[in-house]
């Protein structure tokens, strides 16, 4: 089959790669319709290339298409139209019995200290080949699938894989009062789905980010927006009574763009052997604190900071007398998708779209177009938000797209973010 894979940093290529099978009881196989690149996909790009392998088969958030079950998959049948949470969870252990899916016990990579195995997603969550492919084999098959109906275009259920319930979860960690404000810090796809969630659940919303067509997108949906400049805690606590709001999320994470110091630490540990540059990551200080720093300056007194970007450096210098004395709250975490579905479900089945997941898909090319597409995403070009790879689409010989279109314009559709999810 064709399928995205991991060469080096800021490389990666089409290449044919041995089809999955069945390896466990549990396991399906599923035919990729669609499955899109999310900011997380820019850290493998960027900046994790120490716990990467060369050919490393890469992607987190796929649907499709049941090909074929193991014998302990009784749950789904071949011809159900499926998504894949990014999370491989098994369900049945103390952690899933307790929605912690995202810690499962069944499936933690000890080896490395982290929790659950994740999908395409390096040696720090397993090394499981991703879904930026043709197939895909999925462990716990008899548990993780989401099942979906056979209506509706895959972009309305296709977010249920990682970012919407991650959005989900990181407004339910704000802990906004009734009627209170929250700011969402980054507008890629998860700071999108996070503001419009918000506003949905009754909250006033204020999202912060530099890039105007992602501001152009959320003011769509009804969200007050500022562009990111140096005066953006005080401008959040003018716009709140002079308290700062109740919550903020951080949707933006350890990207190191417009931070000279983080990109030399990111540059530097990409360099050296790969297995002292993923001991220098574990140990070193190397994100880009720019967006946490801007949350605790922001929030108000008492208020809650809830992480959704990812950080990966472990020796980061924290405020923490500027975290006690505010008595701020830190809610973070990998997102716990199958313990949120029951809520999502029916607003992604609601005709009337209330979180806009139509919205949100700025590009629709083929799975050929993977490459330059991660490029062009990275670079912020072309007004690109959100990538949706459809491996069943052709590209032709002028390098357009057979029988698709390929790009939304602004006043139609789309989503992705700076630094973040």
């Amino acid at each position: 089959m064709k399928a995205l894979t991991w060469q080096g940093k800021r490389h990666v290529s089409i290449e044919n790669v041995p089809d999955p099978v069945i390896e466990a009881p549990t396991d399906a196989i599923i035919k990729i319709t669609s499955t899109a690149i999310c900011g997380s996909d820019l850290h493998l790009y960027e900046v994790l290339g120490p716990f990467m392998d060369k050919d490393d088969v890469i992607g987190h958030e796929p649907m499709g298409i049941v090909e074929e079950v193991g014998s302990g998959v009784t749950n789904l049948s071949p011809g159900d139209r499926v998504v894949i949470p990014f999370t491989i969870s098994c369900g049945h252990c103390w952690m899933c019995e307790r929605g912690l899916q995202s810690q499962c016990e069944t499936n933690q990579v000890r080896e490395q200290g982290s929790g659950t195995t994740l999908f395409g997603y390096s040696r720090l969550y397993g090394s499981v080949p991703g879904g930026q492919a043709e197939y895909l084999r999925v462990p716990n098959a008899d548990y993780g699938p989401i099942k979906v109906p056979h209506t509706g275009q895959d972009e309305q259920w296709l977010y249920l894989s990682d970012i919407l319930p991650t959005a989900w979860q990181a407004v339910q960690y704000a802990h906004v009062p009734e009627g209170g404000t929250l700011a969402v810090l980054g507008l890629g796809p998860v700071g999108q789905f996070t503001a419009r969630i918000g506003k949905h659940l009754g909250y006033r919303v204020i999202a912060v980010d530099p890039v105007a067509e992602r501001r152009g997108m959320a003011e769509r949906h009804g969200i007050e927006t500022i562009d990111q400049d140096k005066h953006v805690g005080a401008r959040l606590r003018l716009a709140t009574d002079g308290r700062g709001p109740d919550a903020v999320v951080d949707a933006v994470g350890m990207e190191a763009h417009g931070s000279p110091v983080a990109g030399f630490a990111h540059q530097a540990v990409g360099m050296l052997p790969d297995a002292i540059g993923r001991l220098a990551m574990k140990t070193a200080g190397t994100d880009r604190l720019n967006a946490l720093q801007t949350a605790i300056d922001a929030v108000r007194r008492g208020g809650t900071i809830s992480l959704s970007g990812v950080y990966g450096g472990m020796a980061d210098p924290m405020p923490m007398l500027t975290l006690f004395d505010k008595q701020i709250a830190l809610t973070m975490g990998q997102c716990n998708v199958k313990h949120w579905i029951d809520d999502l479900m029916p607003l992604v089945d609601d005709p009337s779209d209330p979180l806009g997941v139509l919205d949100l898909a700025t590009h629709q090319v083929p799975l050929d177009r993977a490459p330059e597409m991660y490029e062009t995403f990275q670079k912020k070009q072309d007004g690109c938000i959100k990538v949706v790879l459809k491996p069943e689409l052709s590209t032709n010989a002028t390098g357009g797209t057979e029988g698709e279109t390929t790009r939304f314009p602004a006043d139609v559709g789309s989503h992705e973010a700076d630094g973040g999810r």
